[in-house]
C-alpha cells in the first residue's frame, strides 16, 4: 500500500534513531492508516458509556447487587465517578446512555434514555438474554451514538460500560468464540472469593449446557421459525443469547466507528470481549482498535493474546467504565504529535546516521 510506505518513510525520517520511539511509531502508523493521511489528528474525543442490567445477576454471580448499576449511573451525572475524573483530565466529552438499567432514570436528563427493556436482559441460565429484535435495537443505539459523536466532529471514541454481572457474558463470549475452557475465562469480577468464583463458573457452565440442549428448539423472538443454528458458536447467536444490552450497544458502536474510519480505544476485560465479538462480525475491525489496558480479570491477557493485541498499559485496574482506555489516551495523543510536530533530518539539517 502506497500510503503505508509513505507513512513509514515519514516516521523513519523524523530526527531520531529509527524505531527509537517504539510503540509510538506503531500507533502513528496505525492512526495514519485509519484516517488515510500522512498528518492524522485527534478531534473532539468522545467517551460513550452504556449502562444496563443483566438477568444472570439474579444467580449471585457478582459480589455487587444490581442496584449499583443505577446508583453509579446517577453518580456519573454528578461528576463523581472515576470515568468523570479521567474524561475531565483528558478532554473527553462524556455521553451517558441507558440501554436497559433496571431503574427509572428519567429524573436525570444527562442520561440519554434508550432503554431496550425496562429491567435489563432475561436470565440466560434459562433462555436467550434478548430477542433478535432487541439485539438489533441495542446495536442501533451504539450506531446512533457514534453517528451523533461524528456529527460533532469526533474522530476518536472511547467506549465504557456500567452493568453489574457483565463479566459473566464476557467470559462466555471469550470461551465460545475462542474455543477455550470456561475455567480459563472466568474470574473474580468485582471481587468474588474462591467460593464465589466456583459458583459463578458452575452457573455459566449450566447456562452454556442449557443453550446447547435447546439447539433444536426455536429461540423466542427470532426473525423466523428456524431453530438454533447447528454451529452454536455463531457470533450473531452468541451476541444475543448471552450479551447484555450495554455490551451489544458497545459492539454496535465499535462496528459503526470502524465503518466511519474512527479510532476506537478499547478498555479492559468486558470491552475487550466486545471487541472480540466485533472482530468476528467485521474481520477488519481490529485495524481500527487500540487496546489500551490489560486488567487483572482472569483470562484477559489470554484473550488479548488470542487477538494479537498488545495493550498499552497494565495498571491493575478493574473498575471498568472505560477508565483504563482513558488513561492511555495521552500515549495515543503523543503518537500523533510525534508524527506532526517532530522535525525531520533534512529540515533540521541533521546528518542521517543510520
Amino acid at each position: 500500500m502506497e500510503l503505508e510506505k509513505q507513512l513509514k518513510q515519514k516516521i523513519d525520517n523524523l530526527n531520531k534513531p529509527k524505531g527509537s520511539l517504539g510503540r509510538l511509531e506503531e500507533l502513528a502508523l496505525q492512526i495514519g492508516l485509519i484516517q488515510q493521511t500522512l498528518s492524522p489528528e485527534l478531534r473532539h474525543p468522545v467517551h460513550l458509556l452504556f449502562g444496563a442490567d443483566h438477568g444472570i445477576e439474579r444467580e449471585g454471580v457478582s459480589v455487587s447487587p444490581r442496584c449499583i448499576t443505577w446508583q453509579q449511573m446517577v453518580n456519573f451525572t454528578r461528576g463523581g465517578g472515576g470515568v468523570n475524573m479521567f474524561c475531565r483530565q483528558h478532554g473527553f466529552e462524556l455521553h451517558l446512555v441507558d440501554v436497559g438499567v433496571d431503574y427509572d432514570l428519567s429524573a436525570y436528563p444527562q442520561i440519554l434514555n434508550r432503554k431496550v427493556a425496562p429491567h435489563g436482559t432475561e436470565n440466560f441460565l434459562h433462555g436467550p438474554a434478548m430477542t433478535a429484535e432487541q439485539c438489533e435495537q441495542a446495536m442501533g443505539v451504539g450506531r446512533e451514538q457514534v453517528d451523533a459523536a461524528a456529527a460533532e466532529g469526533c474522530n476518536i471514541v472511547c467506549i465504557g460500560e456500567m452493568g453489574i454481572a457483565n463479566t459473566s457474558p464476557s467470559s462466555i463470549w471469550m470461551s465460545l468464540l475462542l474455543d477455550l475452557p470456561l475455567e480459563q475465562c472466568v474470574g473474580a469480577g468485582a471481587g468474588l472469593n474462591s467460593e464465589g468464583i466456583q459458583h459463578k463458573l458452575d452457573i455459566l457452565r449450566r447456562s452454556i449446557q442449557n443453550m446447547r440442549c435447546c439447539g433444536k428448539q426455536v429461540i423466542p423472538g427470532g426473525p423466523d421459525t428456524q431453530g438454533v443454528p447447528e454451529n452454536l458458536q455463531e457470533p450473531s447467536l452468541l451476541l444475543r443469547y448471552f450479551g447484555g444490552f450495554e455490551m451489544v450497544a458497545a459492539v454496535g458502536a465499535m462496528l459503526r466507528a470502524a465503518e466511519r474510519r474512527m479510532v476506537v480505544l478499547v478498555d479492559g476485560f468486558i470491552m475487550s470481549a466486545c471487541a472480540l465479538m466485533a472482530s468476528r462480525l467485521m474481520p477488519d475491525f481490529l485495524d481500527f482498535a487500540i487496546f489500551c489496558h490489560c486488567g487483572d480479570e482472569s483470562g484477559h491477557r489470554l484473550m488479548l493474546d488470542r487477538m494479537g493485541a498488545r495493550p498499552l498499559l497494565h495498571l491493575g485496574l478493574r473498575l471498568g467504565e472505560g477508565t483504563g482506555a482513558l488513561c492511555a489516551f495521552p500515549i495515543v495523543d503523543s503518537a500523533v504529535r510525534m508524527l506532526n510536530e517532530m522535525g525531520n533530518f533534512q529540515d533540521n539539517k541533521i546528518t542521517k546516521y543510520f
